[in-house]
């Protein structure tokens, strides 16, 4: 059960310190700052951990503009986190480790599925209770959000530039002027966000250990966090894979609607 009250949220987070993955040292996740947006992410290797990235990179100078410092907490060891901000571009010196999940599981957040199959040790239940929530078992909108990326979605903004060229194997480099021919322009177009999430999966499953150096947490689901003026002032705890946000078209977009302070 998540923590029921603002004010337990922040004591906790206020508290929480992890290992620093630019240089190991062990660091307190909230930090002196007007407006922070602290991240917990579920495993590091995780869709959703990848795509809220991508997010954030994208976001960068709407962030900035707005003052706001962001701070994340992902499960990995310090080899998932250099090659998770190696591919991402998220900054080193802002992603802290939680090896074992103590935080998500202080914080209440969502687990995932936790079924136990007689005779399954712990990696296989870990797996199967994965795959059920990939198929949105335990997992309320995942499979709607699946076919959105394959199907498009006029209200959320374009992802890949006409010039841009994405790898995303077993598919051959395909260039974003390809989602103009499919689709059109200046939305979501037909497997333009399914294209991106190709990508991201092909560069996990090519570094999975790397990635994932403990399955016993790949279900556990995170949450974010808005503070402002000392208080939290925005959460969103996910309920499911790729569920990271309210507004899934525009992840970001709730920072236009918090009262900072």
């Amino acid at each position: 059960m998540a923590v029921e009250t603002q004010a337990g949220v922040h004591n906790i987070l206020s508290r929480t310190q992890g290992q620093r993955v630019s240089d190991g040292d062990t660091v307190s996740l909230v930090v002196p700052a007007t407006r922070q947006l602290v991240l917990v992410w579920p495993q590091l290797g995780d869709f959703d951990s990848l795509e809220y990235a991508w997010w954030l990179r994208r976001g960068a100078d709407s962030l900035a503009t707005k003052g706001i410092t962001v701070r994340a907490v992902g499960i990995g060891d310090r080899n998932s986190g250099k090659a998770f901000c190696a591919y991402t571009g998220f900054p080193e010196e802002s992603l802290l480790l939680d090896p074992d999940g103590a935080l998500h599981q202080e914080l209440g957040l969502y687990p995932g599925l936790t079924l136990a199959v007689p005779g399954f040790n712990q990696r296989q239940n870990a797996w199967l209770n994965l795959l059920l929530m990939c198929a949105g078992i335990g997992s309320p909108g995942t499979l709607p959000e699946v076919f959105r990326g394959y199907l498009g979605d006029r209200n959320a903004p374009q992802l890949i530039e006409d010039e841009e060229v994405v790898q995303a194997p077993p598919l051959p480099p395909i260039k974003g002027e390809f989602f103009k021919r499919a689709g059109g322009k200046g939305f979501q177009r037909p497997f333009e966000l399914a294209t991106l999430r190709l990508r991201n999966m092909a560069e996990v499953l090519g570094k999975w250990n790397t990635y994932v150096p403990d399955v016993r947490h790949i279900t556990q689901r995170g949450a974010t966090y808005g503070l402002g003026d000392g208080k939290v002032v925005y959460e969103h705890c996910d309920r499911n894979i790729l569920g990271f946000a309210t507004n899934m078209g525009n992840p970001l977009s709730f920072l236009d609607e918090v009262d900072w302070g």
